[in-house]
């Protein structure tokens, strides 16, 4: 029988993993007291129940009886049950803004701030978090894109790696990623903007990835680039960075760093990394009208 335990930071996605594995056939409990899990686990593993598929959703929702779930899973664990904990983790800035637009409450939140409440909240999580099989930082992740890593995670477990990589290309005229991990410049690559007959095309047009691509200093970026990534992304993994935003630059955003990210995405696919490909400014300069 499969057991999964989901858990983590509120606003973190935690609904809406519990929806996937209701579609991928889990029976699922969300909001379980702790206290309860060993009797629901009986009743589950009982000869008769016909469940081959369970997940619990449980946070800091019960309170004070949050803490419980240590002991219950211990207690789990001394009678041979098995089960995988999945954390849903988020940055701070991105948790305060999902509260602020759907208007919910931190489950924290007496009369302080939303801020407070999420330290605290990170604070009771770190026990269970470091016991977490499978976490999936969900800061930079479209809800189909989160679907796609828990499939992998559930699919592929032997060789999921606890690590999402964004690749991002951005404009440095409309500012540089606020949540980037490492930022690179490619502004030094000849430009198609000065090209008339590329001008109105983007780095996702043929046309524009050949030319850029047929300077050595391109070619000769990725492969200097891919072997930095290659000594990092292990040891970001074994320090347990479960997020990396690695955002590539030039002047408007729509043509070097479009295909430079493009083309840096596909080598870190090749490593079976979760890679997610964004271009956030790619569209700004047909806005304005350039």
């Amino acid at each position: 029988m499969e057991f999964v335990i989901v858990t983590g930071m509120s606003g973190a996605g935690k609904s809406t993993t519990l929806k996937f594995l209701e579609d991928a056939g889990y029976f699922c409990v969300d909001n379980l007291p702790p206290a309860l899990i060993g009797k629901f686990a009986d009743v589950c593993f009982s000869p008769d129940s016909g469940l081959k598929k369970i997940a619990l959703g449980v946070d800091v929702r019960s309170g004070m009886h949050f803490e419980i779930l240590f002991s219950e899973l211990a207690q789990l664990n001394s009678q041979g049950i098995t089960m995988d904990i999945i954390f849903l983790e988020s940055s701070n800035d991105i948790l305060i803004k999902r509260f602020k637009e759907t208007r919910r409450k931190h489950p924290l939140v007496e009369d302080g701030r939303i801020e407070d409440a999420i330290l605290e909240e990170r604070t009771l999580l770190e026990p269970v978090k470091s016991q977490a099989k499978i976490i999936i930082d969900t800061t930079n992740l479209l809800t189909r894109e989160l679907r796609l890593e828990l499939h992998k995670a559930l699919n592929d477990e032997k060789s999921y790696k606890n690590l999402i990589i964004t690749v991002l290309s951005f404009g440095f005229k409309y500012g540089i990623p606020s949540d980037s991990d490492l930022v690179f410049d490619v502004r030094f690559i000849p430009n198609p903007y000065y090209k008339s007959e590329l001008r109105g095309f983007t780095g996702k047009d043929k046309v524009v990835q050949d030319y850029v691509m047929e300077w050595d200093v391109s070619t000769i970026f990725i492969e200097k680039l891919d072997d930095m990534l290659a000594f990092l992304i292990p040891n970001y993994i074994k320090e347990g960075k479960n997020q990396l935003v690695i955002s590539i630059g030039c002047t408007g955003g729509k043509h070097r760093s479009v295909t430079l990210t493009d083309a840096l995405a596909r080598k870190l696919e090749s490593y079976n990394y979760s890679v997610h490909c964004h271009h956030r400014d790619i569209e700004k300069d047909a806005l304005r009208g350039k």
